[in-house]
């Protein structure tokens, strides 16, 4: 049996450092390195944000989280039913947001897509959006990454 966590919570800025440790604590069993599983907070925490700010706009709703333990992998599944995005394709383009006004980078899809092994994206204009997302843990991409860190800091 597969190990697997749904949490829902309020989209209240707040709740944003314990989504990003309740879906830490759930894949500790999995073992990760501390780069790894920074990665997998930071990603979530960008998820979560997203989620509060432009799906919602600061007015409530609920977020679902996600997550399922498979072999040295861990899935992540972040939904709302907020009000969509309606070109995908370029909200995912770096430094593109919907909020210039704000101190918005718009590079919350790229540092998900980045810091994870993969990502997807599903949304629809008045529906809401779901963000899918995994990590593997250990293994050749792990150790890769490990040294490319480890290069950049000497």
């Amino acid at each position: 049996m597969k190990n697997y966590m749904k949490l829902e919570i309020p989209a209240l800025s707040e709740n944003e450092p314990f989504a990003r440790s309740a879906v830490a604590a759930f894949c500790v069993r999995l073992n990760p390195s501390l780069d790894e599983l920074s990665d997998v907070k930071t990603a979530v925490s960008e998820a979560v944000t997203n989620c509060i700010v432009h799906a919602y706009g600061g007015s409530g709703g609920m977020i679902c989280i996600e997550c399922e333990a498979e072999g040295q992998t861990l899935h992540i599944q972040i939904s709302d039913s907020g009000k969509g995005i309606e070109d995908v394709a370029k909200a995912v383009e770096p430094f593109y947001t919907t909020l210039g006004d704000e101190e918005r980078s718009g590079m919350g899809f790229t540092i998900m897509q980045t810091f994870m092994t993969t990502f997807g994206l599903r949304s629809a204009p008045g529906e809401g959006t779901t963000v899918c997302m995994s990590k593997r843990f250990g293994g050749p991409q792990a150790d890769e990454k490990a040294r490319g860190r480890l290069a950049d800091a000497q």
